[in-house]
């Protein structure tokens, strides 16, 4: 049992972070920018971030290593950056949220196993190896795979992680959507399929993130309940997307997503946070939603 794990079996219930994307944003991220590249630019900008979910109360904290995998950092040019990147991300995390567990945000790698693509899962693999290896230098020791929609590639990643450092805490949390036959990623797994597929490839905690408000979330956290005995994360959006005036902004306010944290609780849910939209003041909210009911 790791550091994270330990905390959930002495807290009961966890809060975990919001969103960096929008954080990062009102300090001058711009479309098309690399986010890791500011572990390495911007550092101070990547910490604050860090730290504003730290004083929120958040237990867990993630980091700025979405997109660092080598197979996604190559298309910028960034491909001989990828140990420093991930590195300096895990140490600006712990850092900027010295009390909180610090996981380390792991992102799809944009790539297709055969036979849809051409990567083997032994290729698959080393991928994800060699950005652990880079936080785990860092010295964050949880993961959070985080946005997947396939189970083949979860599958690779829990396995990677778990070669490296078997005592290492991984989360692994898939993106769903609403289909006529119920919630499923955009590969056509199902919240059943996930649940089952995560717990047997080894997964610490799984889950769901990004992809639906607070709402949705508790049909989904239920599903998952139903099919793993693993602590289950929800990392809900502040609701729904909606395009205004051009632009895709989420409208659930602090107080309406901090309403709904003990229905998910009463769903499943065991650690609890936010995705898109979702700022340090949502979370501050969730939080005194949450502090009751962990006793």
């Amino acid at each position: 049992m790791g550091i994270l794990l330990n905390r959930l079996a002495k807290k009961k219930l966890l809060l975990s972070d919001g969103a960096w994307g929008t954080m990062l944003q009102a300090q001058g991220l711009k479309g098309g920018d690399i986010p890791e590249l500011w572990n390495a630019t911007k550092p101070e900008a990547v910490k604050s971030v860090a730290r504003a979910y730290g004083t929120a109360g958040c237990d867990l904290v993630l980091t700025n290593t979405f997109g660092g995998t080598r197979s996604k950092l190559e298309k910028s040019g960034l491909a001989d950056r990828v140990a420093e990147l991930n590195e300096k991300g895990a140490r600006l995390s712990i850092e900027g949220a010295p009390d909180a567990v610090i996981a380390a945000s792991i992102g799809p790698t944009g790539e297709f196993l055969e036979p849809v693509g051409d990567m083997t899962e032994a290729q698959m693999e080393a991928i994800f190896a060699e950005q652990f290896a880079a936080i785990f230098k860092g010295g964050v020791k949880a993961l959070c795979i985080e946005t997947q929609s396939s189970l083949e590639e979860a599958a690779c990643a829990i396995r990677a992680a778990k070669k490296l450092d078997p005592t290492v805490d991984v989360i692994c949390t898939m993106t769903f959507a609403g289909t006529p036959d119920g919630y499923k990623t955009m590969m056509g797994v199902s919240v059943e399929q996930a649940a089952k597929g995560l717990t047997a490839a080894g997964a610490d905690i799984v889950g769901a993130n990004c992809g639906n408000g607070m709402a949705q979330m508790l049909v989904i956290a239920a599903e998952f309940k139903k099919h793993t005995t693993k602590p289950i994360l929800i990392h809900a959006n502040a609701g729904m997307p909606q395009l205004v005036d051009g632009k895709t902004i989420f409208k659930e306010t602090p107080a309406d997503m901090a309403k709904l944290v003990k229905q998910l609780v009463a769903a499943g849910a065991t650690i609890i946070g936010g995705c898109c939209g979702t700022t340090p003041q949502h979370i501050a909210a969730m939080k005194v939603a949450l502090d009751p009911l962990r006793n």
